[in-house]
């Protein structure tokens, strides 16, 4: 579809939308405001002294969903958060939470002045916490700035030593092998000549390529390995961008159910956990009970004893019904929105020392996920009237992870001027996307950031 077109129908709807929008969070205000006022009165009646402000804490990745979680956590403990986010993603509607005390731009993570910037930050605000809320880029040069930072502030991040065991497919498959956990069986590939010679049939299951460097278009393509002919099996090899520069794997296919965990960790302990039913592209969350799942974590983190954010990947086999785990990110991921109704989440990220940790989401959280993907599905399925109403069944049960009555100008600003003024920015760059990413607020494109 053209690139005009195509941003101009999103754009529309978008603002055919807008009138409703608009009167939930002004209903929203109200409400808001009259819970301001009585808090106050019964405040004073009773006598009660506004409690100081504890810690100053810094978060990245403003323009992702997770990140406003954290803050509203951090705001209701009473902490001050300051947010920050490149000059790209500037107009982020998360800037506008009322949990939010001042938000900065800042360079991109490859811009030899962005540790120079976050230590500006940190010593212009006292900040005492910095927890990066970051993509998979920004994940090393993060980690890479913690020498910077550390005599400053505490960094709630993996370090330097660590960042690459976890983030690297093939580096992470070995280490949990190391350690008895189970992985699929993994090979290192840097030529696509290693596939051709590789041979498939002393296998019994598929095998799949992986980029170990992020890639967000091809990370979706499942094609399995072999394929009908040699032949085909050696093209579909060489027409990767595989090299010593960029290596990839090829990993043992699993058929399964997939999980996929968000894990806080301090000092190796585990301090915030959740596991939901997963997929490819996946924009719903609801926690489910793995027992042995956790464990696999609990044991992993507890011996690597870093401290900062990860989530797994898991599969649990349909043949042997056993779990493995296939991946792990050394960062936050997006189910930490099942915390939304949860303050103290904010603790779980500042110390180790509770005896409820990890911290769950409650037993009554409702499932969360993205309204406006919702909505996108409901009108591609309204031929299937069975998968519509699943949609509004969806929409009915769950939560919005962006929406809270409470604060609900990141959800005007979202949808109405953050994700519109990418469009604007696309129109003028020409470059045309795949989907629209509430979730992490941004358009998933080729070549994207």
């Amino acid at each position: 579809m053209n690139i005009r077109l195509k941003n101009l129908l999103v754009a529309t709807g978008l603002t055919l939308l807008l009138p409703v929008t608009l009167v939930v969070v002004l209903v929203s205000l109200i409400a808001r405001l009259i819970d301001v006022v009585v808090s106050k009165v019964v405040a004073e009646h009773k006598g009660h002294q506004q409690v100081a402000l504890k810690k100053t804490i810094l978060i990245s990745g403003g323009k992702m969903t997770k990140a406003l979680t954290l803050a509203r956590a951090f705001h209701a403990a009473g902490h001050r958060v300051i947010l920050a986010e490149t000059q790209r993603y500037a107009s982020t509607g998360h800037r506008f939470s009322f949990a939010v005390s001042k938000f900065y731009t800042i360079p991109g993570p490859q811009d030899p002045n962005y540790t120079q910037a976050l230590l500006s930050i940190i010593q212009k605000e006292n900040v005492d916490e910095y927890v990066p809320v970051c993509s998979p880029l920004a994940s090393f040069y993060d980690s890479y700035a913690i020498p910077s930072l550390a005599p400053f502030c505490r960094v709630v991040h993996v370090d330097p030593d660590n960042i690459v065991d976890l983030d690297d497919k093939y580096k992470f498959a070995k280490k949990a092998e190391q350690l008895g956990l189970r992985v699929p069986k993994t090979l290192l590939v840097t030529d696509p000549q290693q596939v051709v010679d590789f041979d498939f049939t002393d296998e019994s299951r598929p095998f799949i390529l992986k980029s170990i460097a992020y890639d967000a278009i091809r990370r979706l393509d499942l094609t399995r390995l072999p394929l009908e002919t040699s032949e085909k099996t050696a093209s579909f090899a060489k027409s990767l961008p595989i090299s010593t520069d960029n290596p990839w794997i090829l990993q043992e296919f699993i058929e399964g159910d997939e999980y996929c965990t968000h894990g806080t960790v301090i000092n190796g302990v585990l301090t915030v956990y959740c596991c939901c039913e997963s997929s490819a592209f996946q924009i719903n969350y609801s926690h489910v009970e793995q027992a042995d799942i956790e464990e696999w974590v609990t044991h992993f983190v507890s011996a690597m004893e870093f401290t900062g954010q990860a989530s797994f990947d898991f599969i649990r086999a349909s043949d042997d019904g056993k779990f493995y785990a296939i991946e792990c990110n050394p960062r936050a991921h997006s189910a930490i929105t099942l915390f939304s109704n949860r303050p103290e989440l904010a603790m779980a990220n500042l110390s180790s020392t509770a005896d409820f940790y990890p911290l769950k989401p409650l037993e009554n959280c409702r499932p969360t996920y993205w309204l406006f993907h919702e909505l996108w599905r409901f009108v591609n399925q309204l031929r299937s009237p069975r998968d519509a109403l699943a949609v509004v069944k969806t929409i009915l049960t769950g939560k919005d992870s962006v929406f809270n009555w409470r604060d609900p100008l990141p959800f005007l600003m979202l949808h109405h001027w953050h994700i519109p003024s990418l469009l604007v920015k696309d129109l003028q760059e020409q470059r045309g996307w795949l989907r629209i990413d509430f979730n992490i607020g941004k358009l998933v494109q080729e070549g994207g950031d």
